[in-house]
C-alpha cells in the first residue's frame, strides 16, 4: 500500500510511504515549491528507468550474461502534456563485456519491462474516493 501525508517541512513537500520505505516529493521553485525532492513527474519517469534496468539485469542473470550494470537516462518532453501527449526518451548504457548478440538480446527485452508496457500500451483508470 502507498500512503501519502504532507511533510512537516516545506510548503508542498509530501512524505510517501510504500510498505516500510519512505521518500519525498516536492515541486520546483518555479512553481512555488522548494525543490527539496523529485517532483511527481520525476518519480513517474524514474520508475521507467528503474524497471528497465531491473528487468534487463534479471534477464541477463538468468542467461549468464556478463552484464555488470546498466546506466539509464530518461529525458522528458512534456510540452504537449495538456493535449495528452507525454514523450520519454530512454537512453541505456550496458556495462560489461557483452557480445553484440547479447547486447541485441537485451535491446529486444526493453519493451518487456512492466512499466514500459504500462506507460506505452495500457489504458489506465483511476477511481478516486474522498473519505
Amino acid at each position: 500500500m502507498i500512503t501519502l501525508q504532507k511533510d512537516l517541512t516545506g510548503i508542498y513537500r509530501q512524505r510517501i510511504s510504500v510498505n516500510s520505505h519512505q521518500f519525498f516529493a516536492d515541486v520546483g521553485t518555479d512553481v512555488g515549491g522548494e525543490d527539496s525532492a523529485p517532483d511527481p513527474h520525476d518519480l513517474l519517469d524514474s520508475s521507467l528507468a528503474a524497471c528497465t534496468a531491473i528487468t534487463l539485469t534479471m534477464f541477463a542473470k538468468r542467461r549468464g550474461m556478463p552484464l555488470e550494470s546498466i546506466n539509464a537516462e530518461v529525458v522528458r518532453d512534456s510540452s504537449k502534456e495538456k493535449t495528452g501527449e507525454y514523450n520519454l526518451s530512454l537512453q541505456l548504457e550496458f556495462i560489461g563485456n557483452l557480445t553484440e548478440e547479447q547486447r541485441q538480446q537485451l535491446v529486444a527485452i526493453v519493451e518487456k519491462c512492466p512499466i514500459h508496457k504500462l506507460l506505452s500500451h495500457a489504458t489506465i483508470s483511476i477511481n478516486t474516493q474522498v473519505v
